[in-house]
């Protein structure tokens, strides 16, 4: 059931990222659809699974009719100045409306894979859409989105960062060419957490860490030399086979 007190007010409000031609949100699971009432009722994995009521547009009532129980969805939602709401959704009082104007009910055969539709979601402009598709993208084991996730170590949002950083490791060894040439940035925190991702991933990250080594400059290969001996290990130069 919906929580009385309307949770995307809190994760909405003042946050960082929010466009005036609106944002997506990403969810899993539509709990309930509501046609007389034109609300839909979305569970937010990203937001520890509470869930929240929209208002839908009336001009995507034909759409809202094919939308059930179950369905993934992502919705397009923008915000109005306060107006008279729907009694129960996130519109009615004094806060900005936020209204459904579009949204894609997304099929588990999409011409997408999840992959690609997550590295989609880091390009949004909502904080909440891109922690949730940081944290998707760590779990998915595609190496194209080691780029991105080192991206997302620069987000606004402090809670983002934190998850691309953890994502990083979950990848492992995948992650550690990228990773390594951070050793030598400019920005401090930014070579602190290469250096931490490095060491969490541990041994599988030593073999592609010594690769890099081979084919880096002076300055990034006494970073590695000195992160490996801080690990625990030597690297062995390699022998060309005769």
């Amino acid at each position: 059931m919906a929580d009385e007190a309307p949770k995307l007010i809190q994760i909405g409000k003042g946050g960082p990222g929010t466009k005036k031609d609106g944002f997506n949100l990403i969810s899993e699971k539509v709990v309930k659809v509501d046609l007389e009432a034109r609300t839909m009722e979305i569970e937010l994995l990203a937001y520890e699974g509470k869930t929240v009521v929209l208002e839908v547009g009336e001009e995507l009532l034909e759409d809202f009719k094919k939308l059930k129980p179950g369905d993934g969805v992502t919705v397009r939602v923008i915000e109005e100045e306060p107006g008279v709401g729907i009694q129960g959704t996130l519109h009615s009082g004094t806060a900005k409306r936020r209204i459904v104007k579009g949204f894609t009910i997304r099929s588990r055969d999409a011409n997408k894979t999840r992959a690609e539709e997550m590295l989609a979601a880091l390009k949004e402009p909502h904080w909440l859409t891109r922690k949730y598709a940081v944290e998707v993208l760590g779990t998915l084991g595609d190496a194209r989105a080691v780029g991105p996730l080192i991206e997302a170590l620069t987000d606004e949002v402090n809670d983002i960062r934190q998850r691309a950083y953890d994502s990083l490791i979950k990848l492992g060894a995948p992650s550690v060419p990228a990773v390594a040439s951070l050793l030598t940035h400019d920005d401090d925190d930014l070579r602190q957490a290469a250096s931490e991702i490095v060491r969490k991933i541990g041994k599988p990250a030593v073999e592609p860490l010594t690769d890099v080594m081979l084919g880096a400059d002076e300055a990034l290969q006494a970073k590695i030399r000195k992160l490996l001996d801080r690990m625990g290990y030597k690297p062995k130069p390699k022998t060309e086979v005769m």
